[in-house]
């Protein structure tokens, strides 16, 4: 379940990207440079993030049912 979050966070992100980078002036000055930048390396961090937690996600055991020991019978002649 928790694949599929971050599946879309990066979906997500990619549209955001896909959207701003044509907008954003990474060249521009004053504040409008410092805001570029700061957006794309939150970008970058969101990313990586998700694809960290992705990739490296604890696989999980597949449980077998074993059959439950049942207690012995004392038996009499």
């Amino acid at each position: 379940m928790k694949k599929n979050r971050y599946l879309l966070c990066l979906l997500l992100c990619g549209l955001l990207l896909y959207f701003a980078v044509p907008r954003l002036s990474v060249t521009a000055q004053g504040i409008q440079g410092v805001f570029a930048i700061t957006w794309l390396i939150f970008a970058l961090m969101v990313i990586a993030g998700n694809l960290t937690a992705l990739l490296y996600a604890p696989k999980r055991k597949v449980q077998r049912s074993q059959p439950q020991k049942l207690p012995r019978k004392s038996r009499s002649f």
